[in-house]
């Protein structure tokens, strides 16, 4: 059977006696920590302890809670984005004619009516609008859901254990540094038909 409400309020109110007390740095075996009711230091450690991971799970679980309301949110914004871009295409798919004081204004060199570009770029610069609200909507998430945190790496020693760290001397910086081949003297070698040179039966080609 579950605790009372009662008790369950006791239960609060001396942890939080306990918490305010460890706050100031009282020990857990000071007198004032067992006239809370704790029969010994072990067990108010351990209710401390309880309290802190509750309060974590309290914490963690609004969290989660704020994160999907954020989503859902976001979620909606997007949608609206879709509704309205595809009401900017229509207009963009439409034939806008260019009217003045009520009057069809024609090509002087068709005689045809003109197109009214004004229309057209005011949709184009709203669908570049829409597309600039999809990144902020995408940058949101991405912050919310914490996908753009920080890859973490450990670099570990062998077998996984840790890193042995020691200075080197400068006789063994320099043996690292001349570590790798020799450089070549280009005077040093001859091509193979240079005078003084031998065939493979070892006599000179002289």
């Amino acid at each position: 059977m579950g605790w009372s409400r009662l008790k369950l309020d006791e239960v609060a109110v001396r942890r939080t006696e306990l918490l305010k007390l460890r706050r100031q740095g009282v020990r857990y075996d000071d007198p004032r920590v067992e006239a809370l009711g704790y029969t010994s230091p072990d067990v108010a450690r351990k209710d401390l302890h309880r309290a802190l991971e509750a309060n974590r799970d309290a914490e963690a679980a609004e969290v989660s809670i704020y994160r999907q309301l954020e989503n859902e949110r976001l979620d909606d914004e997007l949608g609206r984005l879709a509704v309205l871009e595809e009401k900017v295409r229509q207009v963009l798919g439409n034939r806008h004619i260019l009217v003045n004081n009520g009057r069809v204004i024609l090509d002087p060199d068709t005689e045809q009516p003109m197109e009214d570009d004004a229309i057209v770029l005011q949709a184009i610069d709203r669908l570049v609008k829409i597309e600039d609200a999809r990144r902020r909507n995408a940058e949101r998430r991405a912050k919310l859901n914490g996908y753009d945190m920080p890859l973490q790496t450990e670099i570990t020693g062998a077998n996984g254990g840790p890193l042995q760290m020691s200075k080197a001397s400068d006789a063994e910086l320099d043996a690292i540094m001349n570590a790798g081949p020799a450089p070549t003297d280009p005077g040093s070698e001859q091509p193979d038909n240079a005078p003084g040179s031998t065939d493979g039966s070892g006599e000179g080609s002289g």
